[in-house]
């Protein structure tokens, strides 16, 4: 199954695309246990994403493989998540509710 559809992934700038940008758009919000992805952008080949990650050790902007989030399975045995009711949320939003 894939993780983010191919309609959604299209919605998502590229790499680097927004770098410039102060208060980029987050895209998709995956999750599993308390661990929380939020993709702003996404490489070409659609593997490497930079986003927002929260986790139990905290916060912060970086760089992650969607390949590894996928083989990640939570303390239940359940798959990462794509929320379905996730909106296009600029990250100060988010960074204020996190």
């Amino acid at each position: 199954m894939e993780l983010i559809p191919q309609e959604v992934k299209q919605q998502i700038p590229k790499l680097y695309e927004t770098e410039e940008q102060n208060n980029s758009i987050a895209y998709v919000k995956l999750f599993l246990d308390s661990w929380t992805w939020y993709i702003t952008e996404i490489s070409i080949d659609n593997d490497i994403c930079f986003g927002y990650v929260v986790s139990p050790f905290g916060a912060e902007l970086g760089y992650f493989s969607l390949n590894e989030i996928k083989s990640i399975k939570g303390s239940l045995g359940l798959d990462v998540e794509r929320d379905l009711f996730f909106k296009p949320t600029r990250l100060s939003l988010i960074k204020k509710a996190s």
